[in-house]
């Protein structure tokens, strides 16, 4: 991800800008909605060919962290406290 940046890699910063936002925020189910949009827009630009191939690897890798960080990250694993 160099100085300049195509288009593609913009639109994928800004979800991943939101991505990392929501899981600030504790918003979890608003931060896996966030991944799957990742996944959707990084799988159509590799499909048209919008990516270079050492920047969809760079890519690739930052959406594996994700899926690793994000198993099991929802408020439905969550036991009440009260209980």
């Amino acid at each position: 991800m160099g100085f300049f940046k195509s288009g593609a890699e913009k639109e994928l910063d800004a979800i991943i800008q939101k991505l990392e936002m929501n899981m600030s925020n504790n918003y979890k189910d608003n931060a896996q909605e966030n991944l799957k949009e990742l996944e959707a827009a990084f799988a159509t630009m590799c499909a048209m060919g919008a990516l270079k191939p050492n920047v969809a690897a760079t890519y690739e890798s930052i959406i594996s962290s994700y899926r690793e960080k994000m198993k099991g990250y929802s408020h439905k694993d969550q036991k009440p406290f009260w209980t």
